[in-house]
């Protein structure tokens, strides 16, 4: 067993040491493969944690460099021990940071005004009818248009802006899954001078 490899994905994951140990030895010393493990099981450990109570956390804010764009954020937790965290204070900033950047217009699906989903079905309604291929093929059309609407305005579905190839989603169950309680991003303000 390479300790330097261990220690490293460790550093990296902030898995224990065990899980650490069985997933090097699953990936045959592979770092990135070992990692990938550890996610999977983490995101599978955090599904599971997902439906406890927060009730402690902390606000965060964050201000674009020129200070014309601003965010505020409440981001719940199930402990005080876990919100003091320089950790759990860093992961705040970087979902302020998602909405200072990307300016959802929600957290998850569910919270998305029905007006606006009626506009933009209308919308892309109105961009396929002059098509000319069958009707479910039309269907098909506007229902992948939809799905990349709630990728671009919902939070928790938008790539992460630091590592595009995970969402918002996937970087809060790593998160749940590195400190072991539920973690949920309760609400934003995103303020942006003159509007």
């Amino acid at each position: 067993m390479n300790i330097e490899l261990l220690k490293e994905i460790r550093g990296r994951t902030g898995a224990g040491m065990l899980d650490c140990k069985k997933a090097l030895e699953e990936a045959q010393d592979d770092i990135e493969k070992a990692i990938e493990i550890l996610r999977r099981k983490g995101i599978a450990k955090a599904e599971k944690k997902m439906s406890r109570e927060t009730k402690e956390g902390a606000i965060g804010a964050y201000i674009h460099p020129g200070a014309r764009l601003g965010v505020l954020v409440e981001v719940n937790c199930e402990t005080d021990f876990v919100a003091r965290t320089d950790e759990f204070k860093r992961f705040v900033k970087d979902i302020a940071m998602q909405i200072a950047a990307t300016d959802p217009i929600a957290i998850a699906r569910e919270a998305i005004p029905q007006e606006v989903i009626d506009r933009e079905l209308s919308i892309y309604k109105d961009q396929v009818s002059t098509m000319n291929k069958p009707e479910s093929v039309l269907e098909k059309i506007v229902e992948s248009k939809m799905e990349k609407f709630y990728k671009d305005v919902v939070l928790l579905e938008q790539p992460f802006i630091k590592d595009n190839s995970i969402t918002v989603m996937e970087y809060l169950k790593e998160h749940i899954s590195k400190f072991g309680e539920n973690i949920t991003i309760r609400k934003f303000a995103r303020f942006k001078l003159g509007e």
